[in-house]
């Protein structure tokens, strides 16, 4: 199971990072449509977020330092949830961002926000089982000795 959260997490890591990585102003547009952060905040978060992103996508999917980047990836999917949070209580008519583009709705657009929060809720746990849990199978945390025991918790599942 937990190889399966690992590289379900990691991949929805990178597509969103590589989505992004090609127009960094774009995710900028998309930081600053939250109206969370102060402009030259939301300006570093903008640039950062995609190389974060594809960084600790692909910590998960090789297993190195696997528990370190969970954690990351966890909060980083938390601070997803309470800023889409955030717009839908502030009344904010934006698209999330999540995998490109973001920014305010178009006329006749409609916001997602309780699909994105369940989809990033789900992936906010999925990130907690891989810190819990040994990292898996094929995890290079295991054959360089740096995650102790690789197999799942369940190995007949995995």
């Amino acid at each position: 199971m937990t190889t399966v959260a690992r590289l379900v997490l990691g991949g929805v890591l990178i597509a969103a990072g590589a989505l992004k990585i090609g127009n960094p102003a774009d995710s900028v547009v998309a930081v600053k449509a939250y109206q969370l952060l102060p402009e030259s905040i939301a300006v570093a978060v903008g640039y950062a977020l995609p190389i974060l992103e594809i960084v600790v996508g692909v910590l998960l999917v090789v297993g190195l330092l696997t528990r370190v980047a969970a954690v990351i990836a966890a909060l980083l999917m938390f601070a997803f949830v309470f800023g889409i949070g955030w717009a839908w209580a502030k009344g904010l008519r934006i698209d999330c961002g999540c995998f490109g583009g973001g920014g305010q709705l178009g006329a006749g657009q409609e916001p997602t926000y309780l699909l994105d929060i369940l989809r990033d809720f789900g992936l906010v746990l999925l990130g907690a089982w891989v810190a819990r849990f040994p990292p898996g199978r094929f995890a290079l945390d295991g054959a360089l000795g740096l995650g102790g025991d690789t197999h799942d918790e369940d190995e007949g599942d995995d």
